[in-house]
């Protein structure tokens, strides 16, 4: 986003903020965005949150509303592989919000019921159907606690800092008038049935608005940023936070390659089955005209194909397979290997997770290479791959200062290449080299 862009956006919202009209400020901004990313409001509001204009995480959260209609036409939608499975948790969010705007229907209808009746039985009833419904509609807090627990803390790694305060501090007014609205609905008949619906009302009205931030900014803000592994640790610790009305019918398990040996749970013949037993012992179901018949037998242990102590013929030496791998792992640089394929295919342990400059994790080897960065790199990534690929450079060196790590990455992408010339993958290597550049001394010169 560039400065000009943002800080008309910080100009606008600042009109907001001082009692400028909505309708006032919609024109001007329309006239200078089209298709603005939701990004670009995460900046915003943290620049505004962090500027010395005066304005406060309270001002921004009061105005939330305003923002978000303010942007409701522009911002631009992020399309991203799998999020229409049943089990993503882009498609269980949407679901749970389909099901909660249902139950919100379901309450006013009884609601409006409830007015009408005479009959005390029947008044009844309906409070029990109210009271009913509203505990699925409370169940919205399932909801909220992942989008809190999970989604959050992952846009603040990334530096999305400012939204997820706002909208946590909203969430709670809305769980503040959601308890109101049950207090008042559960001292039915003793309470008046208008009060009961003006609480509801002034509920659903902040909590239909929030689905519309959910949906038109904050999950454009996680496709744009998150990357498949973000996706999947939310979907691993959904379960232990639970769901509002809806339980997701499928797992979201994202295509990969296996660099394993393939088991033998199936054959290769059309029709023919494999199960196993007790004791290791097969049975294999064969289909023929005639009908079936099954065979049962106990194959033989797979001996390894080899030692890891052996020594290999490698390079102008030899090493063995551990040999070759604590090598790799002492080398002082993360390296990361994608097949000609652009299959994410290995990376060495040079440096405990936490202390890994790119987070690498083992659930990211076999995956498409595309799908182990976030959206907004992609054309960067896919550029790089198609550049090495095609010969246009041997590689791309890139880097950058971590101020809060007291790093400076080097970054390279290599095109590796067999003896016949043929493109064969990338090898990506990452190190730090601040301590090399606080060298001052010559090393011989000190030793003479």
């Amino acid at each position: 986003m560039s400065d000009e862009r943002i800080h008309v956006l910080r100009d606008i919202l600042l009109d907001l903020h001082h009692g400028a009209s909505p309708e006032s400020v919609q024109e001007r901004f329309d006239a200078t965005f089209s298709g603005v990313s939701a990004i670009e409001i995460s900046l915003m509001e943290h620049e505004l949150m962090n500027s010395d204009a005066g304005i406060t995480f309270e001002d921004v959260m009061e105005l939330c509303d305003v923002h978000a209609n303010l942007f409701k036409n522009a911002v631009q939608g992020v399309e991203v592989a799998d999020t229409d499975h049943p089990g993503h948790p882009v498609q269980i969010f949407k679901q749970e919000n389909l099901a909660l705007r249902a139950a919100m229907m379901r309450v006013r209808r009884l609601l409006d019921n409830y007015e009408t009746t005479d009959d005390p039985e029947m008044i009844q009833e309906i409070q029990k159907g109210l009271l009913r419904q509203l505990g699925l509609v409370g169940q919205f807090d399932r909801h909220y606690r992942r989008k809190e627990e999970l989604m959050f803390p992952i846009m603040e790694r990334y530096g999305h800092d400012s939204p997820p305060k706002v909208m946590w501090g909203v969430d709670d007014q809305i769980r503040n008038l959601f308890a109101k609205t049950l207090d008042v609905a559960k001292a039915l008949p003793d309470s008046a049935i208008s009060e009961v619906k003006k609480r509801f009302e002034a509920f659903a009205q902040e909590f239909e608005a929030m689905i519309f931030k959910e949906e038109s900014i904050l999950l454009m803000i996680l496709l744009e940023a998150f990357s498949q592994d973000d996706w999947l640790s939310i979907a691993e610790e959904s379960d232990a936070y639970g769901y509002a009305i809806i339980i997701p019918s499928e797992k979201w398990v994202p295509k990969r390659v296996d660099f394993k040996e393939e088991g033998t749970a199936e054959s290769e013949g059309s029709g023919d089955t494999l199960t196993s037993s007790e004791g290791g012992e097969r049975r294999q179901v064969i289909e023929t005209p005639e009908g079936q018949f099954t065979i049962t037998f106990r194959p033989k242990k797979k001996e390894e194909s080899f030692d890891r102590q052996q020594q290999q013929a490698f390079g102008h030496g030899f090493l063995s397979v551990e040999q070759a791998n604590l090598i790799l792992n002492h080398l002082p640089m993360e390296i990361t290997f994608v097949n000609k394929d652009d299959i994410f295919q290995y990376y060495n342990d040079a440096a405990p997770f936490e202390e890994m400059i790119f987070k690498r994790t083992p659930s990211q080897v076999g995956r498409n290479v595309e799908l182990c960065h976030p959206p907004k790199y992609l054309e960067k990534v896919k550029a790089i791959m198609q550049g090495l690929r095609e010969g246009k450079k041997d590689k791309y060196e890139m880097w950058f200062k971590s101020e809060s790590r007291g790093k400076f990455v080097h970054v390279t992408y290599a095109a590796v290449r067999d003896d016949a010339g043929d493109f064969q993958g990338v090898l990506e290597y990452v190190q730090d080299i601040q301590p090399y550049r606080e060298i001052d001394t010559d090393f011989y010169r000190e030793m003479e």
